[in-house]
């Protein structure tokens, strides 16, 4: 008996997955190996790390040394079990993190195997999407994002063929993907809303002149009933994947009192969108982030050149090559529209790490469309790769987020120093600085010192936050300042950000150190700048009893909460 014609064709040929895992990993860690000892980065520090840690100290769910903001458990309960394993440092965190970013390029391979079925294909998807400069720089850092697109990517492995689909394991994917952060279920939800939308459609074409049999037997009308069955039994089980995150806000609501978080975060991440005009001018940035941003423009780009241009090729036998089918294609798009329309209104800040899990099919277009119709298709995704290996290291010329790239990387290394300039020159002090380094210094286990600091905490260093510390000098004694915003001066007008990023994204424009020193009557004593990034610190010479507002250090971690996480 031939057992591989009873098993049928493996679709992850020519190795299995259990071979491909350890490589993956190993490219990664190879790759991400001199920022594995990185202290925690902005949300990081700000809530995730915080949440987790509580867990691993207390069994506690619910963060204590931070504002609850309801996210899923699933990411703390992971880096929890790790610490209990490892010991708790962030090279374990990072490289526990770094697991999961592999998990989800497994999943790219068996996704790509599944829809189109071409190893090379595969393999550069991979490759580019490791490669891509969010992913690549998300994948080491502990936020949710990471966990929930690992996740997302391997329900798709099984809920976008168009054949040989297994819904309970979607399901069972998704729902997962919702327990480690609760917006990934409006993926679930719109592939319900597919097939419901096919089930309408497939009722509706029963009676059309273009079916060859327009007035179908009963035995006809029973088959093409069971697809239809069959998809409205899928649509139930990913609409029931919101069942368990419904439990979680459920649980978290008899605790706290809160169903969405604090009333703070719900209103900046929410509720304080609904205008028209900003969720407009949100989904033209992420049209963007899905299009073009950290030269995904690249790939984007090559790939309409295709379409528009070039035919399809065939093989030595006459045949078109391998595309993705019709079912999945629309699907894909269907999730692509729906993420960038959701986070055009939910989340206070435009983060990129929000489409973590698009990004890799935006990639499987470009590449199956280079190997369909490009005769030198490869060629393609070299160029492609070269552009995201630059994109790590060369910022755009526009604002964007430090995490979206290895910038930073370089925004950890100047707060590192920046803290060890204080810890040098003015130990005991109490320092007058913004979150996230209002957190790093007060909290020793986020990686940046030992012995923690006082505080005293401003929302930024505008000149309204600037004003407001200099009538209380009392309140410090040093001053430790930093980029909070990354302004690049770009080369193209309609590239910088103007009144509505100010109004709506929370643009701020921060006064140079220099400036604030002679502003609050101290002097720049130390300056560093990497990448358009800068730290100072300022002493004031003035014989003040610097006294902590318990109220303002204590806000520390409220500010993390508004953050964008």
């Amino acid at each position: 008996m031939d057992l591989r014609r009873l098993i049928g064709p493996r679709r992850d040929a020519p190795l299995p997955l259990w071979m491909i895992f350890p490589v993956v990993f190993a490219a990664l860690y190879a790759s991400h190996f001199t920022l594995l000892r990185l202290p925690y980065y902005w949300d990081e520090a700000g809530y995730y790390i915080p949440a987790a840690w509580d867990f691993f100290r207390t069994g506690s769910l619910i963060p204590q040394t931070t504002l609850t903001n309801a996210h899923p458990p699933l990411p703390s309960i992971y880096l929890a079990l790790w610490w209990k394993l490892s010991g708790f440092y962030p090279e374990v965190t990072r490289e526990a993190v770094l697991m999961v970013a592999s998990l989800g390029l497994l999943g790219v391979w068996r996704l790509v195997m599944r829809l189109v079925g071409v190893g090379a294909v595969a393999f550069w998807t991979v490759v580019l999407t490791g490669l891509y400069p969010i992913w690549f720089a998300q994948s080491s850092l502990a936020h949710a994002d990471i966990f929930a697109a690992a996740c997302t990517i391997w329900g798709l492995v099984y809920a976008l063929p168009e054949r040989g689909r297994r819904p309970w394991a979607a399901a069972a994917w998704f729902a997962a993907a919702a327990l480690c952060k609760e917006t990934a279920i409006a993926v679930p939800l719109t592939l319900a809303l597919v097939d419901v939308v096919e089930v309408i459609r497939a009722s509706a074409g029963m009676g059309n002149p273009s079916i060859p049999d327009s007035h179908p037997s009963d035995k006809s009308v029973a088959r093409m009933g069971r697809p239809r069955t069959k998809l409205l039994k899928e649509a139930a089980l990913f609409v029931a994947c919101v069942l368990p995150l419904c439990g979680w806000y459920a649980w978290h609501y008899t605790k706290t009192g809160f169903l969405f978080g604090n009333p703070e975060y719900l209103r900046y991440n929410a509720e304080a969108n609904f205008d028209l005009l900003r969720i407009a001018a949100a989904l033209g940035h992420r049209v963007l982030h899905l299009t073009a941003h950290m030269n995904l423009f690249v790939p984007v780009g090559t790939m309409l050149s295709a379409l528009l241009l070039l035919q399809p090729r065939v093989d030595s036998e006459g045949h078109e090559r391998a595309r993705i089918g019709n079912g999945a294609k629309w699907r894909i798009l269907a999730l692509l529209a729906v993420n960038a329309v959701l986070f055009s209104v939910l989340g206070g800040a435009l983060l990129t790490r929000y489409l973590l899990p698009m990004y890799p099919l935006v990639l499987l277009g470009a590449v199956t469309t280079f190997y369909r119709r490009v005769p030198l298709w490869q060629g393609m995704a070299v160029l492609s790769a070269a552009a995201f290996v630059a994109g790590l290291f060369v910022n755009p010329p526009y604002g964007f987020a430090p995490e979206d790239n290895l910038a930073y990387a370089h925004v950890v290394r100047l707060h590192l120093a920046g803290v060890g300039q204080l810890k040098k020159q003015f130990p005991g002090s109490t320092v007058l600085t913004a979150w996230p380094m209002s957190d790093e210094l007060t909290k020793p286990e986020l990686g940046y010192l030992k012995e923690p600091f006082a505080v005293y905490r401003l929302e930024d260093f505008s000149g309204a936050q600037i004003a407001r510390a200099a009538q209380e000098p009392e309140g410090y004694s040093t001053a430790l300042v930093f980029s909070t915003k990354e302004e690049p001066k770009s080369p193209l007008p309609w590239l910088t950000s103007g009144w509505m990023e100010e109004r709506y994204f929370g643009l701020h424009h921060d006064l140079a150190p220099e400036l604030i020193a002679r502003q609050l009557g101290g002097t720049l004593v130390w300056k560093k700048e990497d990448q358009g990034e800068w730290v100072g610190l300022i002493r004031f010479n003035r014989a003040i009893d610097a006294k902590v507002d318990a109220g303002r250090v204590g806000r520390g971690g409220a500010a993390s909460t508004l953050s964008g996480e």
